[in-house]
């Protein structure tokens, strides 16, 4: 990892915007992306997009939602308020993945959280057929078990997630 070329930030409305339009045009236009954009956008109060960018390029990406009062959010209870934050959307570009760049930023992301927000729980979601990021999530330590429950996507599919918390 080049650590000089790559900064992690709390992106702006316009840099959401270009992220969202990069997914959009990457998953072929998709209605789905196109809604996730949306609600996105619709909920910038209630959430908090951390980025990581290397040489110009967004390259990596998380969601902090901070309030129950947001729009979309599935699944709320016992997930956030109460000085607990949800982590959803981590996004890595493929090229990137292995190479130490989204732990950088999950750790900026959990020291703003904690110390500039005064966040002690987080919380987050993961499908039981994503082993690899089960394993990633429990060595940053989210292992206490919350519950489990249906997600439903813009398209109507429905998926098991396991949710788990960290207290910080």
């Amino acid at each position: 990892m080049n650590n000089t070329n790559y900064k992690c930030l709390i992106a702006d409305k316009n840099l959401i915007v270009k992220k969202w339009d990069e997914e959009i045009k990457k998953h072929n236009n998709s209605s789905v992306w196109k809604q996730f954009k949306e609600n996105s956008l619709n909920n910038l109060s209630t959430r908090i997009v951390y980025m990581g960018i290397l040489n110009d390029e967004i390259i990596t990406e998380c969601t902090a939602i901070i309030s129950d009062k947001d729009l979309n959010m599935q699944n709320k209870e016992n997930l956030i308020g109460n000085n607990t934050a949800y982590l959803t959307a981590f996004r890595t570009d493929k090229k990137y993945e292995g190479k130490g760049y989204f732990s950088k930023l999950y750790k900026f992301m959990e020291n703003d959280l904690k110390n500039n927000r005064g966040f002690r729980t987080l919380t987050l979601g993961v499908e039981p057929c994503e082993v690899r990021n089960m394993q990633i999530y429990f060595y940053w330590g989210f292992n206490k078990f919350i519950k489990s429950a249906y997600e439903e996507y813009p398209d109507g599919e429905k998926v098991l997630v396991n949710y788990y918390k960290k207290v910080l």
